[in-house]
Parts: structure tokens; C-alpha cells; sequence
């Protein structure tokens, strides 16, 4: 076994040795004491985390997931060979609101893609339904024609045949019908979050309680956290147990607020990308289903303005979120740790490293304001 000294962990205190076997796992990590100089490659208080997680990303190269065929398998995996060497080791391939047929082929797609999955590549995890059970209020760049009220029928049509193969379904709980619908994904294991909502505080209040678990895009598509109607973030802030994701490419949310949301909820925020189909492509206009999509400066809009996801890596929301916190630990983890203890893995950032291969972490060096990372080994 080797050792590398003087690491840090992220969101966790102090300093850190990390054990690596021959085969190149991390097998040992210990407190480092205060003044300590144990033997090893020294790290210079360095951060180690494991590759980040992306629970909200739309496509890439051109590719939008809620259109994907038979023939786009050769550019998906190029796709998830991109991620990964972006740092992203898994993905919830994120489906907007579409047509039926459309959102069933796209389901099968990925369905082959994850039996293809190979070291190196990018993984699928389950999928991620962002509607199409939202208030049309609060739609931004969803369609409108392909909403549909929350009801059973309408989710089996939609799902059934495919039912473990969705990690998490975006809905607004306030509509009518929408508490049969948690209920169900609930008893198939599936995550449910709040999204694309007029949802008051005490409506988000009770969908939390029946096992609603998330909040998507944070600030975006819901009412503000206003002091007199606070909304369905302090919902989750005053529960403890609801995550929320945070698009933070200083666009969808203003630098402030993300740093404050950060500092208010630093065990309930973690870091989505929200990139769409130009992500890994120039900026310009591109298309989404039959609407022009610009891009400029990493972010998206259709023609009339409406703000669309981004096309950023999922790490560069790391570091953005880093510069403006000055809590680079915490940043990581929100990209890294965070999402893989809302989807059942260990709690700590320690737990997480045990028994990883150390060529499939990330090391992270210099101050804050200048993060950077490059593979640990």
C-alpha cells in the first residue's frame, strides 16, 4: 500500500491520509493529527472527491434526449464518452415534456445504450421525467401541447414496461390528482421532486410529507422565497430532508442567491447542470424539437427569451459556485457527494472513496477563486 498525505475530503473537516492498494484502490482513509508529517506524496491540503453526478441534463452533441432513435446510438455513446472525460461518471438522462410515442422510443433507447455500457464511458442511471404533470403557469420551455393533467392512466401510459428503469419524475403536487401519482412512483422506488410549480408553502409542505424528496432547478419555474409567501423552498429548508438542485451557471439564479441558498441548506443543495443538446457544441443558434435555441455565453434561450438550460459542464458549475462562496469544499461536494446520498450511497465523502478505483476520482487544487481539477491519477 501507498499513501497520499495531506489530503482534504469534501465537506468534511480537517486533513486526511488515503491508503491505495496495488491495484490502485483506495482501501484506507484516516485523520491526518494536527503538525503530523506521515509519510506519503503530499498533497498540500488538495481536495479528493469522487467524479461527479448529474441529475438533470437534457443531451449533447446535438442530441435531445426526448428525441432520440434507433440510429442516434452511436452518437450517445460518444456523448457519454464526453461526459466522462468532462469528469461526469452517471447521468439521469433528463426527458422534457414530449409526446407519448416520443418519450416510449427515447425510454427504449436509453434502454439498449445502458446494456452498451462500457470503463470509460459515461453511466445511465435511471431516467429523469420532467413532466409532462406541471402547471402550465409555470412551463417555462415545456411545450404546452404535451402537458397532461397527473393521473394514473396517463403515468401508465406513459411508463409502464419501463418502471425500473426511471430514477426520478419532476411534477407540480398542487394539481389535481398529483397525490395518486407520488403515491405510486413512490411505491415503485422512484424519487419525486417538485418542479415547474405554483406550489404555496403549506402545499409544498404536505407533497414533502407524502415523500415528495426534491426540489428541481431550484428558484426556477416556482414561486420566490418571498418573506411573506415564502414559497416551496422554505418548505424544504424548514424539514431538513428535501433536496434541492441548483443550476448555478449565474444565469437561472443570480450569484447571491445560490451562495445564500449554499450557506442557508449546505447538506440539502447539490449541483445540476440542466445542459441541453448544444452542450459540447459551439455557441450559435441551434434547435430544440421545432424552436430555435440560442446560445450564448453557456446559456439558452428560445427566440422569445425564455430561459432553457445551459451548456456547461456539470464541474464548471463547481467552480463558478466555488468563486462566489469561497467554499470550495462544500461546492464539490454539492456536484459529487451530495447527489450520490440523495440516490442511497453513504453519507460521507470517506465512505464514497472506499474501494474506488483512484483513476475514477478527482483531484481538486488551488484557492477558490481558481479551482481546478484534474483526475487523481
Amino acid at each position: 500500500m501507498h499513501w497520499l498525505s495531506s489530503v482534504r475530503l469534501p465537506a468534511t473537516p480537517g486533513l486526511w491520509r488515503i491508503g491505495v492498494d496495488q491495484e490502485q484502490r483506495i482501501t484506507a482513509i484516516e485523520p491526518l493529527s494536527a503538525g503530523s508529517a506521515a509519510a506519503g506524496a503530499c498533497w498540500g491540503g488538495d481536495w479528493l472527491s469522487p467524479m461527479g453526478l448529474d441529475l438533470q441534463i437534457n443531451g449533447g452533441l446535438g442530441l435531445a434526449f426526448p428525441e432520440l432513435g434507433s440510429g442516434d446510438l452511436p452518437r450517445l455513446i460518444e456523448l457519454l464518452e464526453l461526459l466522462w472525460r468532462d469528469g461526469v461518471e452517471a447521468i439521469a438522462p433528463t426527458l422534457v415534456t414530449c409526446g407519448i410515442a416520443e418519450l416510449r422510443q427515447a425510454l427504449a433507447v436509453l434502454r439498449a445504450a445502458r446494456a452498451l455500457h462500457q470503463p470509460g464511458r459515461c453511466r445511465l442511471l435511471g431516467a429523469h421525467l420532467e413532466g409532462p404533470f406541471l402547471a402550465e403557469t409555470r412551463r417555462g420551455a415545456h411545450p404546452r401541447q404535451h402537458l397532461a393533467a397527473p393521473s394514473l392512466e396517463a403515468l401508465n401510459a406513459r411508463i409502464a414496461g419501463f418502471e425500473q428503469e426511471i430514477a426520478l419524475v419532476t411534477l407540480a403536487p398542487e394539481l389535481p390528482g398529483a397525490g395518486e401519482v407520488i403515491e405510486a412512483l413512490r411505491q415503485l422506488g422512484i424519487l419525486v421532486s417538485l418542479g415547474h410549480s405554483e406550489a404555496s408553502e403549506h402545499q409544498a409542505a404536505e407533497a414533502f410529507s407524502h415523500g415528495v424528496g426534491m426540489i428541481t432547478h431550484a428558484f426556477n419555474a416556482m414561486p420566490g422565497l418571498h418573506h411573506r409567501a415564502p414559497g416551496p423552498i422554505a418548505a424544504a429548508a424548514r424539514r431538513g430532508d428535501v433536496a434541492l438542485g441548483l443550476i448555478a451557471d449565474g444565469v437561472h439564479v443570480a450569484p447571491s442567491m445560490a451562495v445564500l441558498l449554499q450557506r442557508l441548506l449546505p447538506q440539502q443543495t447539490l449541483l445540476v447542470s440542466d445542459a441541453l443538446a448544444p452542450y459540447g457544441l459551439a455557441d450559435g443558434v441551434h434547435r430544440w424539437d421545432e424552436r430555435a435555441l440560442i446560445v450564448e455565453n453557456g446559456s439558452c434561450r428560445l427566440d422569445d427569451g425564455t430561459l432553457a438550460g445551459v451548456t456547461l459542464p456539470l464541474l464548471e458549475a463547481v467552480r463558478r459556485l466555488a468563486h462566489w462562496s469561497d467554499e470550495a469544499g462544500q461546492a464539490i461536494a454539492a456536484a459529487t457527494v451530495l447527489p450520490r446520498r440523495l440516490l442511497g450511497a453513504p453519507s460521507s465523502a470517506a465512505e464514497q472513496l472506499r474501494g474506488r478505483p483512484l483513476a475514477q476520482c478527482l483531484r481538486w487544487s488551488g484557492a477558490a477563486s481558481n479551482l481546478r481539477w484534474q483526475w487523481a491519477a
